[in-house]
């Protein structure tokens, strides 16, 4: 016989394992180090702004989170498997089949039993640690004062409570389960449990265990359930938040019930872990969850179908007000002042003299047109930008308030070319440079903005300042991050604007010299910040040096966030001139979805218009709001204040105790700071898609939803999107003196396309934070509503926009702006409650159909009841309304008007006066679009009265007009 020995086993190479090993080691360690670069970068990050305690507070909850939620987890679930493991029968009989599931597990048990802990512990940490918010407000929770009008609680629980408890029960849930599973495995693997012959057999030790986690998981569903009692006051409803006569008469009874029908079936099961029969639990599970069925569904049912739906009204009223009420003051709305509005629909002489001081405040220069227009007059070079729309604010000139559109000179590296070279997009193009500002309610002769502030370097009225620092290094288009900084005496390098101040110099040049960044003048920090933006150029540059400085996060909106991570932003912030420094100012939210009874509103919805397109949200679906913080980021060192704006909001006051030392009260606010702070328009959007079902005050209106009202759409924009708000300084009906103010419209509500576009109420705000320090003006947030008699229908923009539109005379003019190749903007259509009636105001511009965009001012619409005015300034479309005088003065009154555009700053000219290029065929041009204007509006004139022989004569200018424009278009291309 002839025999062959088994082949030795292949033993691994001593040199493969230390190799295999250094690579893990190595690989490893690039890991560790560059999470320990993504987490040092923070840190540099929050300490040079001066936050360093909210990373902290992050990092501690987090890491304190975790290991709270990897012990809960993982120790029950250890105790779990060790017990029905040491507990197992000893001299068990095992199936063949069990034998192989022992002898496969075996060699892996010790792993598993140590393993499967770790593992389910993990997930259940992360999920903790994600929770740490929810955790830290109940641990800093504080009292509202107010109660719910059903259980009697105080507002609190609902806020910071119960979110809480819910979290800790459905965990405690989660823990029991997986439990339960590992045991029932356990226990069926080593013969604890056997399935045989159709029957179960346990054995006294898995009884016990498995009966004390059975009755524990049922217990915490007592729990949850009697927690759920609370959570029908946050519930949402067919008309309503809350619990209704339902839920009051019949659910919460029944949640009671259960939840001491569960109690008891837990008791029931802690019974059988001591006399080893099933009987009794497993029966009164199935009768808890019969239970569940009667009292949980058919009898809510039954109430609702029998006796709520046939006497909704009567039964319903009580709850119904308690919605009222309570959205009411979680949306800051409950102080409303109402007031009646009789508005006149005639237009008589001297009818707005009143009104004098409102109507010269009119806003006509329309910051979502213009913005080419400023583009084209103060860009200077392509490498600046300026905000689309542009900003609105007030500034005091010459002791009045003046209502600006402002905007700040930024960077847009795109337009750098080929020069968009690592050195010129870090080092040289660092900053934007100065703001612009011009009136809102005046322009020049040839249409274009009246500037207040402008150039470079900037000048103007806003700007008198001494020590006033016009450069913009943080702002809403900063580059993504730029290194500034150098030794005293050393060149500069950074571009500062584009035009010198020594003699034969293109550029001036400057240094930064504030703290706006992190230090990168170590090798340590250059290699951190190397890592994160994935540029060797930042290690090896030599204009890098020991005193230099990253810029990056300059965004003003992610600047604040990331210092006040429970913050929602409005998302307008704007820039202003505060005591010498541009500043930018943002308006941040405390949100909830826990208020009892208040109704939700999506915050998406109620924020977007034709200027807003929301494409952030962390909570959007809200019941509660308050605009609890002011921000201010500095443009020049980036810079972030946080004011505490509304210290009587219980969620600042917990986060306060959750982030202490970042909060400033009021009192530090400038006098100059308070003069620029304003009511934020995503508040007020959002308290306008509320008011127009809880304008009501009474639970019969509510129910009836006769007078339910909408937003209307913007007349102005092709698309189906809201109309959005706007500033104004003017004075309402129930003020005594004009004040900068924020407003809208609303229109009846109704289903489909069949609206009725008449106005129903008119909402307006004090926006106006008054002028003095630290102190809130009086009169700051006062809502007033003119609720409008329907006896006499007035006009809604959209009506008035189709009346605009369709007009014939002002048609016949709007083609006469359009010829030449020219195109007709309409700007934003203001409706202003003046006169006794409704003036609306819109101004139109007019700009090439192709090439340079400069849209001009070139007429004014206007209209009240059912008159209408087109003329060249809002002055004489006013007169001309008002039959000759309206007793008005606006803000364009003294102008008078040119059909010719003035040229460009920078545009040199000819010692004839005209621009190079242009002479003598530019003149025969302008010269002809004129006569062609003017015979049209002749020959429309002659056909409405009825004289064809000015017609014939008038028609036959318009022809030879135009043939002189077609000859020389060739010369204008």
């Amino acid at each position: 016989m002839t025999t062959t020995s088994a082949p030795n086993q292949a033993t691994p190479s001593p040199l493969r394992r230390a190799i295999g090993i250094t690579l893990a080691v190595i690989a490893a360690l690039v890991v560790a180090f560059f999470t320990f670069a993504s987490l040092f970068a923070d840190w540099l990050w929050y300490e040079q702004l001066g936050f360093d305690g909210v990373l902290v507070t992050q990092w501690t909850a987090r890491v304190v989170m975790f290991l709270v939620g990897f012990a809960a987890m993982a120790v029950p679930v250890f105790v779990a498997i060790q017990l029905a493991y040491r507990l197992r029968p000893v001299y068990a009989r095992l199936s063949s089949q069990l034998d192989h599931y022992q002898e496969v597990v075996e060699p892996l048990r010790r792993l598993a039993m140590w393993g499967i802990p770790v593992f389910f512990g993990a997930f259940a940490g992360f999920a903790a640690s994600a929770q740490w918010e929810t955790a830290w407000l109940w641990m800093n929770r504080v009292p509202t004062g107010d109660l719910d009008p059903q259980f009697g609680l105080d507002t609190s629980f609902y806020l910071f409570e119960l979110p809480f408890y819910g979290s800790v029960v459905g965990f405690a849930s989660a823990v029991l389960l997986v439990c339960l599973a590992v045991t029932v495995i356990v226990a069926y693997l080593y013969g604890a449990m056997r399935v045989g012959q159709r029957e179960l057999r346990i054995s006294k030790s898995a009884r016990i265990q498995l009966a004390v986690i059975a009755g524990l998981y049922l217990a915490v569903q007592a729990v949850s359930l009697w927690l759920d009692r609370y959570k029908t006051l946050l519930s949402e409803g067919d008309r309503i938040t809350g619990a209704g006569y339902t839920d009051v008469h019949a659910i919460i009874p029944g949640l009671t019930i259960l939840a001491v029908v569960a109690a008891i079936v837990a008791a029931l099961f802690f019974v059988t872990a001591v006399i080893g029969r099933w009987r009794f639990p497993l029966i009164a599970t199935a009768l808890l969850i019969v239970s569940s069925l009667v009292v949980g569904v058919a009898y809510p049912w039954f109430v609702n179908q029998f006796q709520v739906v046939p006497n909704q009204e009567r039964l319903e009223s009580t709850y119904y007000q308690r919605n009222i009420d309570a959205t009411k003051k979680a949306y800051g709305i409950n102080d409303l002042e109402k007031i009646d509005y009789n508005a006149v629909t005639t237009a008589e002489s001297g009818q707005l003299r009143a009104d004098a001081e409102t109507t010269a405040s009119i806003r006509i220069m329309d910051p979502a047109i213009i913005p080419p227009t400023v583009r084209q007059l103060e860009q200077y070079r392509s490498y600046y930008k300026f905000a689309d729309p542009l900003d609105v604010d007030r500034y005091e000139i010459d002791g009045k308030t003046q209502d600006a559109v402002v905007s700040v000179r930024e960077l847009d590296l795109p337009q750098l070319g080929q020069a968009a070279s690592w050195y010129n997009t870090t080092l040289v193009y660092t900053h934007g440079y100065g703001m612009v500002a011009a009136k809102g309610n005046d322009r020049t002769a040839d249409g274009n903005p009246v500037f207040i502030e402008r150039g470079i370097p900037t000048s103007g009225q806003l700007t008198t300042e001494e020590k006033y620092e016009p450069r913009v290094y943080f702002g809403e288009s900063s580059p993504t991050y730029s290194i500034v900084g150098a030794p005293e005496g050393t060149d500069d390098i950074e571009l500062d604007y584009p035009r010198g101040t020594e003699d034969g110099a293109a550029q001036t040049k400057t240094t930064f010299t504030g703290d706006g960044g992190p230090d990168i003048g170590n090798i340590f920090n250059r290699l951190i910040y190397a890592l994160k933006f994935q540029s060797t150029d930042i290690l090896f540059s030599d204009a890098v040096n020991e005193k230099s400085q990253i810029l990056y996060d300059r965004d003003p909106l992610t600047r604040v966030q990331k210092a006040a991570p429970y913050l929602e932003l409005d998302n307008d912030p704007y820039p202003s001139v505060v005591d010498g420094r541009i500043v930018w100012i943002v308006d941040g939210y405390t949100l909830s979805a826990n208020y009892p009874y208040s109704s939700i509103v999506s915050l998406r919805q109620a924020i977007s218009d034709s200027t807003t397109n929301v494409s952030r949200l962390a909570l959007d679906n809200v019941n509660y709001i308050r605009n609890s913080v002011k921000a201010t980021v500095d443009a020049y060192d980036g810079s972030v204040t946080l004011y505490a704006w509304d210290e009587t909001d219980p969620l600042l006051k917990a986060w306060q105790k959750v982030y202490p030392n970042t909060l400033r009260p009021i009192s530090d606010m400038s006098a100059q700071l308070m003069s620029h702070v304003r009511y934020p328009s995503d508040l007020f959007k959002v308290q306008r898609a509320m008011l127009g079902t809880y304008h009501v005050d009474d639970a019969a209106s509510f129910y009836a939803r006769d007078n339910a009202w909408k937003t209307p759409n913007d007349p102005v924009s092709k698309n189906d999107v809201l109309q959005p708000p706007y500033y104004l300084t003017m004075q309402m009906p129930g003020q005594d003196e004009p004040t900068y103010s924020m407003f809208s419209s609303f229109i009846p509500a109704s289903e489909g396309t069949g609206a009725r576009n008449v106005l129903m109420g008119y909402l307006g705000v004090d926006a106006d934070a008054g002028n003095q320090k630290g102190v809130r003006g009086e009169g700051y947030g006062k809502l007033r509503m003119l609720e409008i008699s329907a006896d006499q229908p007035v006009p809604g923009p959209g009506q008035v926009q189709s009346r605009f539109n369709s007009d014939e005379t002002i048609s016949s003019q709007i083609n006469v702006l359009k010829i030449g190749q020219s195109e007709v903007l309409n700007g934003n259509l203001l409706t202003l409650p003046v006169g006794g009636g409704f003036l609306y105001v819109q101004p139109v511009f007019v700009q090439p159909a192709s090439g340079t965009q400069l849209p001009a001012l070139r007429k004014i619409l206007v209209a009240f009841g059912d008159e209408l005015a087109f003329e060249d300034t809002l002055q004489e479309a006013l007169d001309s309304l008002f039959q000759g005088d309206s007793g008005a003065s606006t803000g364009d009154g003294d102008v008078t008007p040119t059909p010719n555009p003035s040229p460009s700053p920078g545009a040199t000219e000819t010692p004839g006066g005209s621009t190079p290029g242009g002479t003598d065929t530019n003149v025969a041009y302008q010269a002809a679009l004129n006569d062609a204007r003017q015979a049209m509006l002749d020959r429309d004139a002659a056909l409405k009265a009825g004289d064809l022989t000015k017609f014939a004569e008038a028609d036959a200018r318009l022809t030879k007009a135009v043939e002189t424009l077609l000859e020389l278009s060739p010369s204008q291309g």
